[in-house]
Parts: C-alpha cells; sequence; structure tokens
C-alpha cells in the first residue's frame, strides 16, 4: 500500500517533507533500540517518541514513515532534521492501540 492512502485513509497531520512510499508493514515500539533490531526496511514505525534520535533510527532502517500518536507534538528541531534526511514524519490524535486497529483493518499487518 502506498503511504499516500494510509495518510489519507487516516486523516494523518504531514509534518515534514512527504515522499509517497510503498508501505510493506507496520511496528509499533518506544524504544530505539527494540526499532533498529526489528523494524523491517518499508515498515510505519509508530510511536510516541519524538526526539531527534528518531530520525537516524528510521534512516538506519529505510522505514517508510514514522507515525507519532497521541497527539504528541514534535519539536521543530526534529522536524529540521527529518526534513534533511528525507523521513517522513506523521502524526495524529488517536492513540497507539487505535493506530494499530485502523492499520490493520487497511490490511497493513
Amino acid at each position: 500500500m502506498k503511504l499516500k492512502d494510509i495518510v489519507e485513509n487516516l486523516s494523518l497531520d504531514v509534518l515534514t517533507n512527504f515522499e509517497d512510499k510503498e508501505v510493506t508493514g507496520v511496528y509499533i515500539s518506544d524504544m530505539l533500540s527494540d526499532v533498529m533490531s526489528n523494524a523491517q526496511a518499508g515498515n510505519l514505525w509508530v510511536t510516541i517518541q519524538t526526539h531527534k534520535n528518531i530520525v537516524a533510527a528510521a534512516n538506519l532502517i529505510d522505514i517508510s514513515a514514522v507515525i507519532v500518536s497521541q497527539g504528541t507534538k514534535v519539536p521543530d528541531e526534529t522536524i529540521e532534521l527529518a526534513n534533511r534526511y528525507n523521513v517522513v514524519i506523521l502524526n495524529t490524535n488517536d492513540s497507539t492501540f487505535t493506530l494499530s486497529g485502523k492499520l490493520y483493518q487497511l490490511g497493513i499487518k
């Protein structure tokens, strides 16, 4: 599924430069070490983390996009770094649990 379709279906807020990518799955974790060890290239990464290190982890793995849940505000410095490294960051007011159910209904597992 294309990232653009997910953004439209779930009414996600795009916080960074947007590049439409293929999404191959989803990984949910707030631990960077867990994401770096277990997430796959092409995954969406759902987290409440917003510090600059999420950009490095997402870039390392080639994550399709980072979705920050629970309406957590992403600092400007994180957005600027994400734009520099072409990491897409999205935001939603949905809880991580609610968002995971919506992603599952779209067929993303």
